[in-house]
């Protein structure tokens, strides 16, 4: 039986075949880690059948509760988010538990993009992601989907 390679081809998305859904995922009680990793998986689009690898054909998505996020173990306290202002002797420490007070969604964002590719791409992937500390968000005219993150690989 010979078979017809011709109806075999493959198929690959662009800018213009990617369809983009809105996602709203609540963060309450979730460990930062797992939810990081799902919303990254979602941001990439690897859940979606017509993947492609260099093409952004994720989903926009909202998380809310950033403030209520978990830390396993003794992260809260121990785990150190190191930056430099640029300056001699500017090297600036600040831990979870710090930031959590000050800035509850830039815990979410900072492990979502580590979780991104670092290139053009993942900067453009990260620009689908919008976190929010408490409830109220500012997409209701999208009308997110609310999803259950157990729900996802």
């Amino acid at each position: 039986m010979i078979m017809d390679t011709l109806s075999y081809k493959t198929k690959s998305a662009n800018k213009e075949t990617v369809e983009k859904n809105w996602v709203l995922i609540d963060a309450e009680e979730q460990v930062l880690g797992r939810l990081a990793s799902k919303v990254a998986y979602i941001l990439r689009g690897k859940h979606k059948p017509d993947y492609t690898p260099h093409v952004d054909c994720g989903d926009n998505v909202v998380i809310i509760n950033a403030e209520k996020i978990q830390l396993s173990g003794s992260k809260m306290t121990d785990k150190k988010y190191i930056r430099h202002t640029g300056y001699p002797g500017g090297q600036r420490i600040t831990t979870p538990q710090e930031l959590l007070k000050k800035h509850p969604e830039r815990i979410v964002e900072k492990a979502v993009k580590g979780m991104l590719p670092k290139n053009r791409l993942g900067r453009d992937l990260y620009r689908n992601l919008f976190v929010y500390a408490g409830e109220e968000y500012s997409h209701e005219a999208q009308k997110p989907k609310k999803i259950d993150l157990n729900s996802i690989k």
